[in-house]
């Protein structure tokens, strides 16, 4: 599972990096940098806007609600989707279908257990530029108050060699080149879509250990991203 990431990056960044406008929410729901992304926050994903046919930056809660849903209590049980199921389980078969996204990260953690204790890992590309983990959204309509909400799950794969050691799985990185048929912007089938959920290349990543205080989503400065021990390990 993958329950924390960072995004170093302002959203403006990101916006360049993935070739997006901004949307309208973003300023007022996300608060950019955040060097410890938890789930129920709200998070930065890339949409293909198919009305305006252009990418879109928006602000999603993480942490998907069914469209079927009653109420909002299972958004904390769906903050990860499996790649091998994720195109069959009823919470997110119709989400891969038609609403797919990009979570925007700089980096995500994983922690690997020591004896009594878990040391928390950083694992980011080793150019440092932001990158996209494969996700999924939804819309829900609340049935009590009315309002719509809009959440989302990013999608784990096997860890590669450098994840392996520290955590059995990893979120999908999904490569630029296949950005556009994972939003929607040019056709793909189930197969091909599937497929860009493998594990990323490992001689691309870093990773390193940091501080346990990462383990506490309250805690948010750039120290949390810094090295404790040692030099990066690289794929």
């Amino acid at each position: 599972m993958c329950g924390r990431f960072f995004v170093v990056h302002t959203p403006d960044a990101l916006a360049q990096a993935f070739g997006a406008t901004l949307g309208e929410t973003v300023a007022q729901m996300v608060a950019s940098p955040s060097y410890n992304v938890a789930p129920g926050q709200p998070v930065l994903v890339v949409r293909h806007d198919r009305k305006h046919a252009r990418r879109s930056l928006d602000a999603l809660r993480w942490g998907l609600i069914p469209h079927f849903a009653k109420d909002a209590s299972g958004a904390y049980r769906c903050i990860n989707a499996r790649a091998e199921t994720v195109d069959t389980r009823p919470s997110y078969r119709a989400a891969f279908e038609k609403r797919r996204c990009l979570f925007a990260v700089d980096g995500f953690f994983e922690w690997r257990s020591e004896g009594k204790t878990k040391q928390p890992y950083a694992i980011a590309l080793k150019t440092r530029e932001p990158f996209g983990i494969a996700g999924v959204w939804e819309n829900w309509k609340d049935p009590n108050s009315g309002e719509w909400l809009r959440t989302c799950a990013l999608i784990t794969t096997e860890a590669n060699e450098l994840v392996a050691p520290v955590h059995g799985r990893m979120p999908a990185i999904v490569r630029a080149e296949d950005h556009a048929r994972w939003l929607g912007e040019v056709p793909a089938t189930p197969a091909e879509l599937k497929a860009m959920l493998q594990p990323f290349d490992p001689h691309k990543m870093d990773m390193w250990p940091v501080s346990t205080r990462v383990n506490t989503p309250k805690n948010d400065d750039p120290s949390l991203i810094e090295p404790t021990t040692g030099s990066p390990s690289t794929g």
